[in-house]
């Protein structure tokens, strides 16, 4: 029996794959250190789990309509205004089964067979995939180590085809933690307009912003940019809500119902209950939210402090997000107890083995000459990780 081509041409999650070799070791006993997953080692904040327990007891736990809770759906309006600058309608909101569905449903909803996406390399893991899960095409935008691994536009200019259909933004970035200013945003915008593209523009980090940096959505640069961009956010990295799986999509009243009728088919509504925990979540206090924050800068300071004695090793230095992506292009091409180390997934895999350090590789991301790392653990995590990461260099060179 042949099964589908098209599943079978989906690379699976290295992310995930690391994390999940991570997490069996420690179910063994082994003391591991992951700087693996993408998501806050804080708990979720209390108001919100109370939320969602008032929500159980009562009586909220039916189906709502796909696209997301109505009270939701206007209470996201209202973080769009208040945050971004942004004026939409319930009409234009799609609520999704976390951002990577809202992603999903955007170029399910745009791209016909062939149609191209302008995707800057590095790129989040699953940028690529859901295109073709679409029947899209990515197309990799090689970016330079000069321009903080952002787009310029003669990176973009280069790229461009007749089937280019959109490009995708990042900002704050995974992996790099590099910003989008706004200048480089209208640079952007004014390019998507001379070629007609759309714009699908990833904000879920929009919060986890350091140095007194500041977030623009590219939406909210002119007329022309807010209706060619579909906005992607989620409360999972904000709020410490990963397992909640709640994201949402900002676009035209004609594509929000596009997905909005593709989800109603694939997935129907998010969970009811993580629905009403998200409307306190957008409403409630941002206490815990900016003590998360300066927590984050003070874990990225020191993460920062360690790396840089690291002897042959550079970072990108972030400025949102949390994560570092680490230069170890040093210790590539070398043979450690037998083992070849030609890339980043051969030094991640003897790195687990070896020192019981999870990192992912950069390959994933477009760049094999780095590994990234989550400061999203605590400080002694990162001293105990970055120690043994030393130990193992001075093996292997």
């Amino acid at each position: 029996m042949k099964l589908s081509k098209k599943a079978g041409n989906i690379s699976p999650s290295i992310t995930l794959a690391i994390t999940a070799k991570a997490n069996e070791l420690k179910s063994q006993g082994v003391d591991v250190v992951s700087f693996g997953a993408g998501e806050p080692d804080f708990n979720t904040p209390e108001n919100i789990i109370q939320a969602a327990i008032k929500a159980m007891h009562d009586g909220k736990t039916k189906y709502t309509p796909a696209g997301g809770l109505l009270e939701l759906k206007q209470t996201i309006c209202k973080k769009f205004e208040a945050d971004n600058g942004l004026e939409y309608k319930p009409s234009q909101i799609t609520v999704s089964t976390g951002a990577k569905q809202s992603l999903a449903n955007v170029f399910m909803a745009t791209l016909n067979p062939g149609d191209e996406v302008l995707v800057p390399v590095p790129y989040w893991v699953s940028y690529p995939e859901l295109v073709k899960l679409a029947d899209g095409v990515p197309v990799f935008v090689e970016t330079s180590k000069e321009n903080s691994y952002k787009y310029t536009i003669s990176d973009l200019e280069k790229a461009l085809t007749s089937n280019t259909k959109a490009l995708l933004l990042n900002s704050p970035n995974n992996p790099t933690g590099t910003i989008y200013h706004e200048e480089e945003l209208l640079e952007i915008a004014n390019f998507a307009k001379k070629h007609d593209l759309l714009i699908v523009s990833d904000e879920i980090y929009e919060k986890l912003i350091y140095d007194g940096e500041n977030h623009i959505s590219i939406a909210a640069l002119n007329e022309d940019a807010y209706n060619r961009t579909i906005v992607i956010n989620g409360v999972s990295k904000t709020y410490a809500m990963t397992g909640w799986r709640l994201g949402y999509a900002a676009a035209s009243e004609e594509i929000t119902k596009l997905m909005t009728s593709i989800q109603s088919h694939m997935t129907s509504n998010v969970n009811t209950i993580a629905q009403y925990a998200t409307i306190e979540a957008l409403n409630g206090p941002v206490e815990e939210l900016n003590n998360m924050i300066k927590e984050f800068e003070n874990r990225r300071n020191f993460m920062i402090y360690k790396l840089e004695k690291l002897n042959e090793v550079s970072i990108i230095r972030p400025s949102g997000a949390f994560y570092v992506m680490v230069n170890i292009s040093a210790y590539l091409n070398t043979t450690f107890k037998d083992q070849d180390i030609n890339n980043s997934v051969d030094f991640a895999r003897v790195l687990l083995e070896e020192e019981k350090v999870a990192v992912i590789p950069g390959a994933g991301f477009g760049l094999d000459d780095y590994i990234r790392l989550s400061y999203a653990t605590s400080m002694d995590i990162i001293e105990n990780g970055i120690d043994r990461i030393s130990t193992f260099l001075s093996k292997i060179k």
